[in-house]
């Protein structure tokens, strides 16, 4: 998968973070647990503030499933390790890129952020498994890690898709390479950290 052609990252991951992740699994199966809780939550937000956009409604419903499912599987692989899930820890990298979806104007607007944003942090998730799984030692959660890869880059192109039935393919476009340059500042200005997903 090349994550710059189909995901659109402006910015890859530094190669330091899969050796150090890999160290430290169990703080990146926590960290992974929580940030698939997140994104199954903000599947039902988007679903209950926009109840009467019907795709979204039946996409949404069928993705927060499967976060959900992914979520009891990175418990499963906790688990089977002897770990327990831990605290939550602040996510820097989606506090800053939530901090740039728009407040006020049009409906349609607040909505083409957050379809936008969702879709920044799951090419992200994406990239990251692609690492681990080209990466880590241990098969079995190589073989995970592919799995979840190939299900986050769906993702990442069902939050496109909305986007684009909700706002003119154009402006979902532009918008995207606008947060697609800053998703890639913020990548660069945090630390590489051990113990994060992102």
């Amino acid at each position: 998968m090349k994550e710059k052609t189909i995901l659109k990252l402006k910015l890859n991951t530094d190669p330091r973070w899969v050796d150090i992740a890999s160290k430290n699994i169990e703080d990146i199966l926590v960290d992974h647990a929580y940030c698939e809780q997140k994104a199954a939550s903000t599947g039902i937000s988007l679903i209950v503030r926009y109840p009467e956009k019907t795709r979204l409604v039946e996409e949404l419903t069928a993705l927060v499933a499967e976060e959900w499912e992914h979520f009891a599987r990175v418990m499963q692989e906790l688990r089977q390790r002897g770990y327990a899930l831990g605290r939550p820890r602040r996510d820097e990298y989606v506090v800053q890129l939530l901090a740039h979806v728009r407040k006020g104007g049009p409906r349609e607007r607040q909505l083409l952020d957050q379809l936008l944003v969702s879709a920044l942090i799951e090419a992200r998730s994406c990239e990251r498994f692609k690492l681990l799984w080209q990466n880590i030692a241990d098969p079995g959660l190589s073989q995970f890690y592919y799995e979840l890869m190939v299900s986050e880059a769906g993702h990442f192109v069902s939050y496109v898709d909305l986007a684009k039935e909700y706002c003119a393919a154009g402006e979902v476009d532009a918008r995207l390479q606008e947060l697609l340059k800053i998703e890639g500042a913020i990548v660069t200005s945090l630390p590489v950290r051990d113990d994060r997903m992102h």
